[in-house]
């Protein structure tokens, strides 16, 4: 395949591809040129600080309670490993082309345009709605800590629930708004307040190992792996039944042997962010060897925390006693310690908000990515001329995602953010397979093993997970999808750099 220096053109020009070299140059563009400040510790800690969040605060108890049992650990250790797989495939496409944007860069780059549009519209849908869902969680736990102090929010301002019915949801606002301008300050500011945030963070993690250990009762693990229990859905009617039944007949089982499986599909939500390390290779001082260390180091530390709460809380209480709003929290309460459970609540809070911070900050470098290829319009790939950062791009879609969230309720949303990610891990996995044939004299200081082996499982694997997902998720992740194709062939297509240069349509 012929490679020039603006890419190649594949047929009818969809599928054409731009090459490493170019990408790489364009992040030299003075306009264009993000500010170089983070370390492999720095993305270690972006990373930490958005996994750590909704997951392991929430998911351990409803997935223990409702799906697996104690063996929810087992539950996140094969997500974890599905997981894996797709990162040891971002790492070599990160370290190989260290340019924002994650695996819409890495697309752009291996499967052509067209896939590269589709991916990154689908990254703006995921990370939009988890920006504004932990946003709404993070307003949740905060209203929830204000109502133990005896202050109370207007019903009007304390965001749309079944009880209440339709409201504004101020607290999630201001986050975003807040969160956003730190953002446009500089990531440099960003990760300083991550690192506190995060260092709180994890320390009551800890605290829920450490402590909780002293409390557990061998007889809650009995039995590790409850029996396995028909889920009563009837036939494929059902659009709310996962895709895998619709389209089979077969039934996911609660407990058992496929309760673990079906409970690693739900708590795939836990991990969501790894990838978010990826879209600050530009951000990187040296992405060759950072970007690796951050991603694979982010995945093993997280992975270790997960499994590690889920068998001390499944241990301090009964599996079917385990709350499913507040899990850790109630488990100690229930064990007669107030104390750490409110403290708990407050490392909940405060945790939330690097996870919805760097949500967005991925958000941004992937509109800011697909802005700079003439894909979207090219105002937004400009860069604040004293901060070093894509201000226009993060103002336009922090105070989008703050709307969102003042008039959003958690709901299902949650699975089209599942759906979003699983989709970006087969595009890498392919785009790592069809690079190595494409580019194989590409200089790559980290390697996926056993190619094509490896990725091949990891898209086999995402695919499960995808398929354990609802048909009505799916309906909705498809119509999104459409509107995006529409909106490339309508816009970006003729305004891409690769069609007519810098942006603007041939002549």
């Amino acid at each position: 395949m012929s490679q020039g220096k603006t890419g190649t053109r594949g047929p009818g020009g969809v599928l054409r591809t731009k090459t490493v070299e170019q990408s790489i140059s364009d992040t030299e563009e003075p306009d264009h040129r993000l500010s170089k400040s983070l370390s492999a510790f720095d993305l270690m800690v972006f990373g930490v600080g958005v996994v750590i969040g909704t997951g392991i605060f929430v998911l351990t108890g409803a997935v223990a309670k409702e799906t697996a049992g104690p063996a929810v650990a087992v539950s996140f250790a094969v997500s974890g490993l599905v997981c894996a797989l797709a990162a040891i495939c971002y790492a070599e496409f990160a370290s190989t082309v260290p340019v924002a944007g994650s695996a819409y860069t890495f697309a752009y780059a291996s499967l052509g345009e067209l896939p590269a549009w589709i991916i990154g519209w689908d990254l703006m849908l995921e990370l939009a709605l988890g920006c504004a869902v932990v946003a709404v969680g993070w307003s949740g736990y905060i209203r929830s800590l204000l109502d133990n102090a005896g202050w109370q929010l207007p019903e009007a301002l304390a965001g749309t629930s079944e009880q209440t019915g339709f409201a504004f949801d101020l607290l999630a606002f201001l986050l975003v708004l807040t969160l956003t301008a730190v953002l446009v300050a500089g990531m440099r500011l960003s990760a300083r307040v991550t690192s506190v945030i995060v260092a709180v963070k994890v320390a009551v993690v800890l605290i829920v190992i450490v402590v909780g250990a002293f409390f557990i009762q061998a007889d809650n693990y009995d039995p590790f792996v409850p029996p396995a229990r028909d889920t009563g859905s009837g036939g494929g009617a059902d659009i709310g039944a996962p895709l895998v039944q619709l389209l089979f007949g077969y039934t996911p089982s609660t407990f058992g042997l496929m309760g673990i499986f079906t409970g690693a599909a739900i708590v795939f939500f836990a991990y969501i962010g790894f990838d978010i390390v990826a879209t600050a290779a530009e951000e990187t001082r040296n992405p060759q060897r950072d970007l690796p260390r951050g991603i694979l180091g982010t995945l093993a530390v997280t992975t270790v925390l997960y499994i590690a709460v889920s068998i001390v809380v499944t241990g301090m209480q009964k599996y079917t006693e385990l709350s499913v709003d507040a899990p850790l929290a109630d488990a100690f309460k229930a064990t007669g310690h107030p104390f750490w459970a409110g403290l708990i609540s407050f490392g909940a809070a405060v945790g939330l908000t690097t996870v919805c911070m760097i949500m967005l900050l991925g958000q941004t470098r992937v509109f800011f990515a697909m802005s700079r290829d003439g894909l979207l319009p090219k105002t937004f790939s400009q860069v604040h001329p004293r901060f070093r950062t894509p201000y226009r791009s993060t103002v336009l879609l922090g105070v989008t995602a703050a709307v969102i969230a003042g008039f959003t309720s958690i709901s299902e949303l949650a699975e089209l953010v599942n759906i979003g990610t699983l989709f970006a891990f087969v595009v890498t996995a392919l785009g790592v397979i069809i690079l190595r044939r494409t580019r194989p004299d590409l200089p790559r200081s980290f390697r996926t093993p056993l190619v094509p082996l490896l990725p091949v499982v990891s898209v086999l694997a995402s695919g499960w997970l995808m398929l354990n997902l609802s048909g009505e998720t799916w309906l909705r992740f498809v119509v999104w999808m459409a509107a995006g194709v529409l909106l490339y062939f309508l816009y970006g297509r003729r305004r891409s750099r690769l069609h007519g240069g810098a942006g603007r349509p041939a002549a």
